[in-house]
């Protein structure tokens, strides 16, 4: 029944109450297009009536198609936030380091320890759930927090990060935007009453617009929350997610334009043969990629084993050896965009690409582990670039008919090390298409990172994020480990043999005389098309007794008709299927009439004890 309301404002029989969101507010005059092409001021009640008009559509909504609206607005907030994060760490290097490409050496060594000083202060005294990695912390919102992410931590993350970039330390934006999103998602449908399913899954839409804002790369946003963040691909979930990002991409371009992260020369393939020094780059990226973890899989319970008063001295002590390497290669200070932008042009020499790489890698350690808010996305593209960029360089030195560029190889390696570092392989490779706006690096990034996945996957067998969850003493759901599982099938588990498939026209005594060779076998029969039903032995046997063992078996009221499950369905589906039915047939796709076997409650028990076993 539509909403209906008073001039006074109370709810009269069947009006819906107004989402705590649409609050009405006086609307702003209006003007109307007359025939003769002037404006005619639209009258005050016509206004109102408007406005009502349009809130009524919003607040009717049902919830799943608010969320999606809900989604929408969460996006523009988010990108609004994320413009605001990049600008204040822009204005942060600018104020701490000036705008010299080579800043005053005194001031490189000391800024950052300064800074380190203040973020530990924020940290531990104002905003202490700013520190840790943004994914873990809406992970654990998810699974723990039923989507409860503090407010607080978003204005945490917001300033300690800002300052801790700003200042040259060897982190990136990218996961305090994600952590951004997610606190802003979390807000807003915690402020609406939202059901407690919808809240819990508010968070992880948040994520992917305050990520997709930071990387201008929706695609790879959404790819990357659903592969690490909640692993579901179900429709109400991932449309939420989409509309978030593409949302917080648009608003973001609105202020800093539209122009992919990088700008990446074009380059080709000219066979086969050349995807080979793809693989050698998966090589080396992905035990560069390996070493690394390995650093800080062992660093990192040793550092947070220290005294806790060393925490107040730990960022600036991390700052203080950054603004060291800063005094030789001021490169490695700070997210590193630019930098990467230089060696996707083919700019720097594979010695000192070399260098880069090897000092990132050091320089991004120091600073995670020591505590800095920050993301490790942005350090990891910066890694990958130089190594990438190397690796092309010397390929090229002995193979010179090589046609990838210095800049393609980095590029490729730039996904390389993200698929070995952040085990996330299918985000990896739409990453590299949208930061740098390019589909031709699809097949060479898609080798490459394909190898240097199966490498760090070999030889480190936890991944990064779920790794930091357990130092944190959090058991985190693995993503990684539910991707990789083999699920459980109706064919491993079936019975192929040991049932009774009775034609419509078969008699009660053709049945008995059957059933008498299979003792203890299911007698199931099939009526019309897709349709088995279960016979029972004892009725038979009643109305064979009875003298009437001519009569057609379906005079033997059989129960059904029964579910029908087939050999490629999982059991944890069959399970549901099965409810208090006995048995359930198993039939072809091909032939419904035809059956494959039978499954029983014992046999899916059976199953899943021994696959537990195992």
């Amino acid at each position: 029944m539509p909403a209906t309301s008073n001039d006074s404002g109370a709810l009269l029989p069947g009006e819906l109450p107004q989402h705590p969101l649409m609050t009405e507010t006086k609307a702003p005059t209006a003007s109307l297009e007359s025939s003769d092409g002037s404006e005619q001021p639209v009258p005050q009640g016509k206004q109102r009536s408007i406005w009502r008009s349009w809130t009524h559509r919003i607040i009717t909504l049902r919830e799943d198609q608010f969320f999606l609206f809900l989604a929408v607005l969460i996006g523009i907030f988010s990108g609004l936030a994320v413009v605001c994060f990049r600008i204040a760490i822009d204005w942060t290097q600018l104020a701490l380091l000036g705008s010299s490409m080579a800043p005053p050496p005194l001031r490189v060594v000391l800024v950052p320890s300064v800074a380190g000083l203040a973020v530990a202060f924020l940290v531990l005294k104002v905003f202490p759930q700013a520190r840790g990695s943004g994914v873990n912390q809406i992970k654990a919102a998810l699974y723990i927090s039923n989507g409860y992410v503090p407010f607080k931590s978003v204005i945490g993350k917001f300033i300690t990060c800002a300052l801790a970039i700003g200042s040259g330390q060897s982190l990136g934006p990218e996961d305090p935007s994600l952590h951004m999103g997610a606190g802003i998602a979390s807000a807003i449908g915690r402020r609406l009453n939202l059901s407690q399913t919808k809240v819990r899954l508010i968070a992880p839409v948040g994520a992917a617009a305050g990520l997709a804002a930071a990387f201008n790369a929706p695609i790879s946003s959404v790819l990357f929350v659903i592969e690490e963040v909640i692993g579901t691909w179900s429709a109400g979930v991932l449309g939420a997610i989409v509309l978030a990002a593409v949302s917080s991409v648009v608003t973001m371009r609105v202020f800093l334009g539209s122009e992919s992260l990088f700008r990446v020369p074009p380059f080709r393939i000219a066979g086969p043969a050349e995807l080979v020094a793809y693989v050698v780059l998966g090589i080396v990226g992905g035990g560069a990629s390996l070493l690394f973890l390995k650093w800080i899989a062992y660093a990192r319970p040793r550092v947070q084993a220290l005294p806790l008063w060393t925490q107040h001295f730990q960022p600036a002590f991390a700052g203080l050896l950054i603004g060291f390497i800063g005094l030789w290669l001021p490169q490695v200070m700070g997210a590193g965009y630019p930098i990467v932008d230089q060696a996707l042009r083919g700019e720097f020499t594979w010695k000192l690409l070399l260098i880069l790489a090897t000092l990132k890698i050091l320089a991004t350690g120091i600073s995670f582990l020591s505590g800095t808010p920050g993301g490790l996305f942005a350090p990891t593209l910066f890694i990958g670039a130089m190594l990438g960029g190397a690796v092309g360089s010397i390929e090229h030195h002995f193979f010179p008919s090589l046609t990838g560029t210095v800049g393609s190889f980095a590029l490729i390696g730039m996904g390389t090390f993200f698929a070995g570092f952040l085990r996330t392989p299918i985000t990896s490779v739409f990453m590299v298409m949208e930061v740098s706006g390019t589909y031709t690096a699809v097949l060479p990034v898609m080798i490459s990172s394909l190898v240097a996945y199966a490498i760090s996957r070999r030889y480190q067998r936890v991944p990064l994020f779920d790794l930091l969850a357990r130092q944190d003493g959090l058991l985190l759901p693995s993503i990684e480990e539910q991707r990789e599982q083999t699920s459980l099938t109706v064919e491993g588990a079936m019975e192929y043999d040991t049932a009774i498939a009775v034609a419509p026209g078969e008699t009660i005594a053709q049945v008995l005389s059957r059933a008498e060779t299979k003792p203890g076998a299911p007698i199931l029969l099939y009526a019309r098309a897709g349709e088995w039903h279960l016979v029972d032995l004892e009725n038979l046997q009643h109305l064979a007794a009875a003298g009437t063992s001519d009569l057609p078996v379906t005079q033997a009221g059989a129960r059904g008709p029964l579910p029908i499950v087939f050999r490629d369905q999982s059991l944890e589906e069959a399970l549901h299927a099965l409810g208090d039915w006995p048995v359930l047939p198993v039939a072809s796709r091909a032939d419904l009439s035809r059956l494959e076997g039978v499954l029983t409650l014992p046999d899916i028990l059976r199953t899943f004890r021994n696959a537990s076993g195992e």
